[in-house]
């Protein structure tokens, strides 16, 4: 197992330079929407956009996914013992959310635009299994940017220091949960929890992809059928 403190070399300057572009891109090209394509279409190109600028600027880093942590596990069970631990890491923490925040925060009730974002889904097997292989991609592209890329490069912001993982974790988890929803939100609350606990057992298991992938497809999938 790996320290909390980053193995990456590069330089604080360069992180932050780094971080300002793929920044910049991932929250302008959410401003891109091409009817054509409908939701997922556009889900999709935003995240192969943002994760393509990724691969150009580790590209000019001389630094590849692999080094960030897109290496098959050493030990497949022990990846899928830390993709069940952080499915139950995520259930446990959004439970106690719930449970002491929720009501106070916002109130008993979910948001409608939330309930509704899904709607064409419920009830709508066909739809589910024409839509379910795109949401494991953008649960794949998903890890690469915000674990992967966003999490490490704040890292060799602060400094390879413990507090600045930690530091990085709550700042990709933050920007995680922003950016599905760009307002202090239900969801955006709860989808900050799941970048919360995917960042710290991505530190605390060796910084391996693989389980986080693993998970969060399994939750992406269990969020879906939840919505038929």
């Amino acid at each position: 197992m790996q320290t909390l403190q980053s193995t990456s070399q590069l330089k604080p300057t360069k992180a932050l330079i780094d971080l300002i572009i793929f920044l910049s891109v991932m929250f302008l090209i959410r401003g891109v929407y091409i009817d054509s394509l409908g939701l997922w279409g556009n889900t999709l190109l935003r995240s192969f956009s943002t994760v393509g600028v990724a691969t150009i600027l580790l590209y000019f880093r001389k630094e590849s996914w692999k080094e960030l942590g897109l290496v098959n596990p050493k030990n497949y069970l022990k990846a899928i013992g830390i993709a069940v631990i952080i499915l139950v890491g995520t259930v446990v923490s959004i439970m106690i959310f719930e449970g002491l925040l929720r009501e106070l925060l916002f109130g008993p009730e979910e948001s409608a635009s939330e309930a509704e974002r899904f709607n064409e889904l419920k009830g709508n097997l066909p739809y589910f299994f024409s839509i379910i292989f795109f949401v494991w991609i953008e649960s794949f592209l998903e890890e690469l940017q915000d674990r992967g890329f966003s999490l490490n490069r704040f890292n060799s912001l602060f400094g390879k220091t413990s507090l600045s993982t930690i530091f990085a974790v709550l700042s990709q988890a933050l920007i995680f949960g922003f950016r599905h929803t760009y307002d202090f939100s239900l969801r955006s609350v709860t989808t900050g929890i799941i970048g919360l606990v995917f960042g710290a057992v991505y530190v605390l298991s060796g910084r391996n992809l693989w389980p986080l992938i693993l998970a969060h497809i399994i939750l992406n999938t269990m969020s879906m059928v939840g919505r038929l």
